[in-house]
């Protein structure tokens, strides 16, 4: 089947190689029919091929994020319930790309402030740019996340630090307009085939 071969292009390798990703997501960019086959790949047995499912659903959602309008139901919930740290960190973003009503922007900042106690410092760090990104679009939600960025900036790890930084002055400097505070977390570099983890600037 289709989606049998689609899901083979990202068996194998090492948690660090980001294997058939970058064939995967030209195929569901030119087949948007695709997109059902690599979300539901999240739930795979294998963790190599769900955290390269996320990888590619946050790489194609990144130049269509309407293609994850039908599927924010199934994003919140396993938002929730992730708990691979691979899957989180692209999770963060993808929560990021989501119109959302005010009671499932509370949840959402539920589930982020729960990835906040992941072991993981990409996640954490993800997860604070996606609550900053809350904050933006919520003003009631907005001075308590503000106080946790304040807090994880002054206790958090070096890169947590500086994020929390930068994420603190946008929002101070721009409180009311939108804005793109995501940046890639674990992203994955197309031309090495390897992955290039974020925040390589601020020691973890």
């Amino acid at each position: 089947m289709l989606g049998e071969r689609l899901l083979r292009q990202l068996k194998g390798g090492d948690r660090r190689s980001i294997r058939g990703v970058p064939a995967v997501v030209d195929q569901v960019v030119a087949d948007p029919s695709l997109f059902r086959v690599v979300f539901d790949g999240k739930n795979d047995p294998d963790p190599l091929v769900r955290m390269r499912c996320a990888d590619a659903v946050e790489k194609v959602t990144a130049v269509r994020p309407e293609y994850l309008t039908p599927y924010k139901k199934r994003v919140l919930r396993l938002a929730a319930q992730a708990e691979q740290q691979e899957i989180r960190w692209h999770l963060a973003q993808l929560l990021s790309r989501l119109e959302l009503s005010a009671p499932e922007r509370r949840r959402v900042a539920e589930i982020l402030t729960e990835y906040l106690t992941d072991t993981s410092r990409i996640v954490k760090t993800c997860a604070m740019q996606a609550l900053a990104d809350v904050a933006v679009r919520d003003s009631e939600l907005r001075a308590p996340i503000v106080e946790r960025l304040k807090e994880l900036t002054r206790t958090g790890s070096p890169a947590m630090k500086s994020r929390g930084r930068k994420l603190l002055a946008r929002l101070a400097w721009r409180p009311n307009k939108p804005m793109n505070l995501m940046v890639a977390c674990g992203a994955s570099s197309l031309s090495t085939g390897r992955w290039a983890f974020p925040f390589q600037d601020e020691k973890c």
